[in-house]
């Protein structure tokens, strides 16, 4: 009878030292730090050009009718006209119809919405002491509901004629703006509500009322350098 032969004993794998591991994750991290950095770069270009030209048509759509547009920022109370390619670094846009008289001036604005800040561009007209029109330039609001600031056309009438009249000083409006519920609206400088999405309609009025306390008197005050730059 054969003798059964008796297995031999494996040797378990040896360990990578501790060295090897922490040189391998350091590795790791520092070739996808290198390809976060090099994608954020490879489109840094392209995501700024969509937004300038974005913010370009939403320029237009909130002043109908302008058919032209100039970059200013302020400077000690002074508005200064911008070059056309330094749009990211204007605080405002004026628009001029064919003929280059002013339209009006386009203003970004911002407030916490429901789920996120919501950004949005408006067109004052100093000429009517109205808010011509309004566009969202970011929103995460709940769609079917909040969403609602960007496509119900009863919200969006608020911004045909929205009152900004300013006070016999000129230094603050005169009613300054208001949500009330939807249906209530009853005074020009009122912002009719969206039932369902109260808290998207109230940050878009209370975006609008901080933005105009600033900006109307000081853009009412300037309007003739803003005529005078369209010459």
């Amino acid at each position: 009878m054969s003798e059964m032969s008796t297995p031999s004993a494996v040797a378990p794998p040896a360990m990578p030292s501790p060295l090897r591991l922490i040189a391998t994750l350091g590795l790791i991290a520092m070739l996808s730090g290198f390809t976060i950095v090099l994608i954020y770069q490879i489109t840094l270009e392209p995501i700024a050009r969509n937004h300038r030209e974005a913010l370009e048509r939403a320029v237009f759509e909130v002043l109908p009718g302008a058919v032209a547009r100039a970059n200013f920022a302020v400077d000690d109370g002074a508005l200064v006209r911008l070059p056309d390619d330094e749009l990211a670094a204007a605080e405002l846009f004026a628009g001029f119809d064919a003929e280059g008289n002013l339209i009006g001036v386009a203003i970004e604005a911002a407030s916490r919405g429901y789920a996120d800040e919501i950004r949005v561009l408006y067109g004052y007209a100093p000429d009517r002491e109205a808010i011509i029109g309004f566009t969202v330039l970011q929103s995460s609001e709940t769609p079917g509901l909040g969403d609602k600031i960007e496509t119900d056309p009863r919200f969006l009438a608020n911004f045909e004629a929205l009152d900004v009249q300013l006070d016999e000083t000129g230094e603050a409006l005169a009613n300054p703006i208001r949500p009330v519920a939807e249906g209530a609206k009853t005074q020009p400088w009122e912002i009719d509500g969206i039932t369902g999405a109260t808290v998207s309609a109230v940050a878009v009025a209370r975006a609008l009322r901080e933005s105009t306390e600033t900006w109307v008197p000081l853009i009412f005050a300037n309007q003739d350098e803003l005529a005078e730059d369209a010459e």
